[in-house]
């Protein structure tokens, strides 16, 4: 499944309930997914099922987040990184000052 499929997805699932709550309530959400991922992640006996699902939780939360921003998940991908480093523009990148 490609990012905009799994956005035209999660729009024909969940969209008119998704528009309703609103970029405010569905940023909420969104964080709170992005938080028991980060729960998963530290934990050392963490089931890899599901951090899987907390992972998928998340990219759909953000998929809602872009379809209630009329944001084209594919297009902003492609956008930003379809031809390299953002910054540099190789690949793979080639900055020296690389984040911790």
């Amino acid at each position: 499944m490609t990012l905009g499929e799994l956005q035209q997805r999660i729009r024909d699932l969940f969209g008119a309930k998704d528009h309703k709550r609103g970029a405010e309530g569905t940023f909420m959400w969104f964080m709170e997914e992005v938080g028991e991922l980060a729960a998963a992640l530290r934990d050392p006996h963490a089931d890899p099922g599901n951090l899987e699902l907390e992972f998928a939780d998340v990219l759909a939360w953000l998929a809602t987040l872009a379809n209630i921003a009329g944001v084209s998940l594919d297009d902003a991908v492609r956008r930003k990184y379809g031809t390299g480093c953002p910054k540099c523009g190789r690949s793979p990148c080639a900055c020296a000052a690389a984040k911790p």
